[in-house]
This record gives C-alpha cells, structure tokens and sequence, in this order.
C-alpha cells in the first residue's frame, strides 16, 4: 500500500473523471489533527461548543461571503470533526448538476 507521510493510507474515493470544481453538492468531512476533541464535547446529549468549535461554527456561515456561486447544505460540528455541505452552482459552469446531459 502506498504510504502518504510515512503513514498508511485507504486508496483516494474520488472520482478519476469528475472534476470537482463542477456544480453539484458535495458531502464534506473535515477532521481534527489526532481526532482530538478541540470543537467541543457531547453532555447529555447535546454538542457544547469549545471556543475554537463556535469559531468553526461561525466560519461555516462566512464561506458564501468568500466564494460566489455558492450555497451551504446542512452542517454540524461534532467533537473532533465536522460536516457540512456545498453545493456549487454556477451558471457559467462547462457542467451543470441540473442538466440530464451531465452523466
């Protein structure tokens, strides 16, 4: 297997022929260095926010004043990690997700 920083790694799930700057709505996950527990912890139930996890929070909101052309889908920040979904919609992309032709 081949070795990513001296590290195994799982082969990349990434589409060989899609190229990801296209319109769609993509599903991200975006983990912390060592999965360490910087955003947050779970009481009872509920994620209580860390300083840095109300920063992420926050940050997720401020994409669509950085990037045209684009929307955010659901989003949770989890301890050690977060989720979220972009969708890209530009109408003067090559490739539009809303076009049957696009398969």
């Amino acid at each position: 297997m081949e070795k990513f920083k001296g590290k195994y790694r799982i082969p990349s799930t990434r589409l060989q022929n899609w190229n990801y700057g296209w319109n769609g709505a993509y599903f991200i996950t975006i983990c912390t260095k060592n999965r360490i527990h910087y955003f947050g912890k779970v009481v009872n139930g509920r994620m209580q926010f860390s300083h840095i996890g109300i920063v992420a929070d926050i940050l997720w909101y401020e994409i669509k004043n950085h990037a045209d052309h684009i929307e955010l889908g659901e989003f949770v920040v989890m301890s050690n990690h977060i989720h979220g979904i972009l969708i890209l919609n530009d109408k003067n992309c090559d490739r539009n997700f809303n076009n049957n032709d696009n398969r």
